[in-house]
């Protein structure tokens, strides 16, 4: 069983984002959609979720489920605008909830629905559904996140930011809930399946040593198994699990806040739908001061 996958890489945010569909029906899922945003002007724009429906349109599929891997920290989610346009639900991980109960106090969301509603499905771990006659399963990886999972859909792995390119390694683990030990288990998960397994990442931030990378021209979102096992910087090999707990929560302590933390979580835990209007019809995002 062989998904087809679309991907594309999303430059202001190093994201990649997913059309996998079931060559026999047609049947489509999106994985990680991206709204985009000029953090400067606090502007969106619809054009690269307008080009996930061009794509669907094109190649005559039927999108039947909208996907997320997590509640972003650097992307706004385009989840519930594609919502409104096909009528496809949006899935996300039962851990959602752990993550909204954070970030709503946080950022003053009060206008969350109960029990995660704003998500149509909250999958619990090993779950598994139906896309036409592809089997996909759910599988919980947090560690970077509570609710981080990755879905598996026959010979391929949809990794969120659990695993990046085996040259960059692996995510951050330093966000509320977030867990260095809990990763690494999470990551042994997934290097369990079978190595020929391909695994699509989240995210490519080019590492200065692979060729091609001063031209920017090597940006890349597909490996396999086998590949990470061998070979990924922090995972990879005979590094155990204290090592790399050493190692990421040393590398951890060095990074910066990402650029849209707190405009990105504020949609995203609303599974990408915007702040309500107020009563002239603008909608608000709020930077609560020396909060983070």
């Amino acid at each position: 069983m062989q998904p087809d996958v679309h991907a594309w890489f999303h430059k202001g945010t190093n994201t990649v984002s997913y059309l996998v569909w079931d060559p026999a029906t047609g049947h489509a899922a999106v994985i990680d959609p991206v709204l985009d945003y000029d953090q400067a002007g606090a502007r969106t724009s619809t054009a690269s979720a307008e080009a996930v429906l061009a794509e669907v349109a094109a190649r005559g599929l039927e999108l039947k489920w909208i996907l997320e891997t997590h509640a972003h920290a650097d992307h706004l989610s385009a989840a519930d605008w594609l919502r409104e346009r096909t009528g496809a639900p949006v899935g996300a991980g039962r851990g959602i909830l752990e993550v909204q109960a954070t970030f709503a106090a946080l950022l003053q969301v009060e206008d969350l629905k109960p029990g995660g509603r704003d998500f149509d499905r909250l999958w619990a771990d090993g779950e598994e559904f139906a896309l036409g006659e592809l089997s996909v399963r759910v599988l919980h990886t947090p560690g970077h996140t509570p609710a981080c999972v990755s879905y598996l859909m026959g010979d391929a792995v949809f990794v969120g930011d659990t695993l990046f390119m085996p040259d960059f390694g692996t995510a951050r683990t330093d966000f509320p809930g977030g867990c260095a030990r809990t990763l690494y288990r999470s990551i042994r998960r997934l290097l369990d399946l079978p190595p020929e397994t391909r695994v699509f990442v989240g995210h490519d931030y080019l590492p200065k040593a692979r060729p091609g990378a001063e031209a920017r021209t090597a940006f890349a979102w597909e490996t396999t198994v086998a590949a990470q096992r061998t070979s990924n910087l922090h995972v990879g090999g005979d590094i155990g699990e204290d090592g790399f707990v050493a190692m990421r929560e040393a590398r951890d302590a060095t990074l910066p806040v990402p650029a849209l933390l707190l405009p990105a979580l504020q949609v995203n835990i609303r599974a990408g739908r915007l702040p309500p209007p107020d009563a002239d019809g603008r909608r608000w995002l709020k930077l609560p001061l020396d909060a983070v």
